[in-house]
């Protein structure tokens, strides 16, 4: 399929872009599991209490099984008494199961999403930037001339460098490349911006 291409001067043009990318079904069900599965991974699990044989001290009971008139009892390590083992609490990291999110699922979410912010008209191809853009001021009046503030930039790594430092203060704009956006950041930002480059790496990946 063609897809309209923006110079920085506002002229437009068309690109030839991959099917399978930019005009592949959405797929609500699946971007919502590889969020779940994510968001799962990510979140950090370092919670831990010592259960009853991982307590320091001595295994010997504590008084007689007989004769005392009190309960029987074993050794003070116990989770019934302070100091002792914790029955059934946390367990660190390691006994969480880590969730498999396979690569088929990640770049059918991702275009999913990005066919979604077509139809929605929130997806732009920017011409590469061949020009460095050093000041703030001048990277905001960009923004604000093609509407893109909320915005996740994914650039080629030429145009990344020539455009980073004066984007990295604009507030909700993230700028990135090919290999470091997520289905993620995809949802977070309204839209999405490419430049022609990066565009054709996306593709070399999902080929």
């Amino acid at each position: 399929m063609k897809i309209e291409k923006i110079n920085l001067d506002g002229k437009k043009s068309s690109i030839e872009v991959l099917d399978k990318i930019f005009l592949a079904k959405i797929n609500h069900k699946l971007v919502s599991n590889v969020l779940y599965k994510a968001n799962a991974n990510y979140k950090g699990r370092h919670a831990k209490t010592k259960q009853q044989n991982e307590v320091s001290g001595p295994t010997s009971k504590i008084y007689a099984q007989k004769g005392t008139g009190n309960a029987r009892h074993a050794s003070k390590k116990a989770p019934i008494f302070v100091g002792g083992g914790v029955a059934h609490g946390p367990k660190g990291e390691l006994s969480y199961k880590i969730r498999k999110l396979n690569k088929s699922e990640k770049k059918q979410s991702v275009a999913s999403l990005i066919s979604e912010k077509i139809k929605n008209n929130n997806l732009l191809i920017f011409s590469d930037f061949t020009q460095e853009i050093k000041k703030t001021k001048e990277m905001s009046l960009l923004l604000k001339k093609f509407e893109i503030f909320n915005s996740l930039i994914i650039l080629d790594k030429s145009s990344k460098l020539k455009v980073e430092k004066s984007i990295k203060n604009i507030p909700n704009v993230k700028v990135t490349d090919i290999n470091h956006f997520s289905t993620f950041d995809i949802i977070k930002f309204k839209k999405v911006v490419f430049t022609e480059s990066s565009v054709k790496e996306l593709e070399k990946r999902f080929a």
